[in-house]
C-alpha cells in the first residue's frame, strides 16, 4: 500500500488543472494527470486497482466552453450535447469509478471545478451576462447538483465532495485579461482536496468562502 495519498486530476495537462496538480504534488501527494477521455480515465482507475493503490482525491477539472455569447434560444443541440458530455457526464463517470475505492478506505476528497456562471443567483441577473454561453452554464449547474447528490450518498464514508468556482483565470478559456492567476484559481480546489476530517462537504466555494448556489 502506498504511503502517499493519490490524486487524479482530470484536464491536468494545462491551465488550472496543471496548477492544481503541481500544488498537490508539492504537498506530497502522488498525482495522476488525466484528460478528456473516458477510456483513459477508466484506465487510470484500473491501473490503481491493479497496483493495490488507494485513490484518495479526485479533482474533476476537465471542461470546455463552445458557445460563448450564444443565447439558449440559439445554441444547437450538438453543442449542448458535446458540452454536457465533457462537463457533466465526464465528471459523473469519474465519480462513479472512484467512489468504490474511497468507500473501501473510508476516506476521499472529490472536488468539482464549476463556475459562478452556473449558479441560479447569477442566472437571475444579479451579475448580468443574460443568456450568454447557455450550454456551458447549464453544464455547470448540473455539476453543482451532482456535487450535492454525491455528498448525500457518500459523506457517511468519510468522503468530502465540494464544488469550486475558481473565478475568471488567465488561461486559454479565461483569456489574457482575466483578473486571477492560475495559482489563485487553483488555491481553493487544493484547499478542499487536502482538507482534514473537519473540512466542509456538500458546499460551493470561491476563494475559500462559501457562495450561493
Amino acid at each position: 500500500m502506498s504511503s502517499k495519498r493519490v490524486a487524479l486530476v482530470t484536464g491536468g495537462n494545462r491551465g488550472i488543472g496543471k496548477e492544481i496538480a503541481r500544488q498537490l504534488a508539492h504537498k506530497g501527494l502522488h498525482v495522476i494527470i488525466g484528460c478528456r477521455s473516458e477510456e483513459k480515465g477508466w484506465q487510470a482507475v484500473s491501473e490503481l486497482r491493479s497496483e493495490g493503490l488507494e485513490l484518495d482525491v479526485l479533482v474533476n477539472n476537465a471542461g470546455i466552453i463552445l458557445d460563448r455569447g450564444l443565447s439558449v434560444l440559439d445554441v444547437g443541440e450538438d453543442i449542448m450535447k458535446e458540452t454536457l458530455e465533457t462537463n457533466f457526464f465526464g465528471a459523473l463517470r469519474m465519480i462513479q469509478a472512484v467512489v468504490p475505492l474511497m468507500k473501501e478506505q473510508g476516506y476521499g476528497r472529490i472536488v468539482n471545478m464549476s463556475s459562478g456562471l452556473g449558479s441560479f443567483e447569477v442566472m437571475q441577473g444579479l451579475l448580468g451576462l443574460k443568456g450568454s454561453s447557455s450550454a456551458y452554464r447549464i453544464s455547470k449547474t448540473m455539476l453543482n447538483a451532482l456535487t450535492v447528490l454525491v455528498d448525500q450518498e457518500t459523506a457517511a464514508y468519510g468522503i468530502q465532495t465540494n464544488a469550486v468556482c475558481p473565478g475568471r483565470v488567465r488561461t486559454d478559456m479565461g483569456g489574457t485579461d482575466a483578473p486571477h492567476s492560475v495559482v489563485e484559481g487553483a488555491d481553493t480546489a487544493v484547499w478542499l482536496a487536502t482538507a482534514g476530517e473537519d473540512g466542509p462537504s456538500g458546499g460551493y466555494f470561491r476563494e475559500r468562502r462559501a457562495i450561493a448556489w
